[in-house]
């Protein structure tokens, strides 16, 4: 099993920053590919941004190319998303995810088998 928690999410004004964290445990391996998700109010869970085990292949969903970066330290076994430009469209709970079998459908969360319990993001205009 692997357990994932976020952390870094708030109250942040429209064109501010925010910096969420993953931190895995359990039994983590630095081969997972890790992504990230989110959820507004009503909506379904869409796709963020993807790394994969080593950070030097990386995804990212068109609605913030540009503004978002995926990282990670396998050292820390913490995956990073720094969020800039924030908008109040970016308004959401903010999920990680883990694949340990490395799927082509990066971008489908049926890929992953290990989820965090989410951070809310909340962007005012």
């Amino acid at each position: 099993q692997v357990q994932l928690v976020e952390s870094g999410g708030g109250l942040v004004q429209a064109g501010g920053s925010l910096r969420l964290s993953c931190a895995a445990s359990g039994r983590t391996s630095i081969s997972y590919a890790m992504a990230w998700f989110r959820q507004a109010p009503g909506k379904e869970r869409e796709f963020v941004a993807f790394s994969n085990w080593s950070g030097g292949t990386t995804y990212y969903a068109d609605t913030i190319k540009g503004r978002f970066t995926i990282s990670r330290d396998n050292a820390k076994n913490t995956v990073y998303l720094q969020m800039n430009l924030l908008k109040s469209e970016d308004t959401a709970v903010y999920y990680c995810a883990a694949d340990p079998s490395g799927s082509y459908y990066y971008t489908s969360p049926e890929s992953y088998e290990y989820w965090g319990k989410g951070t809310q993001v909340t962007v005012s205009s």
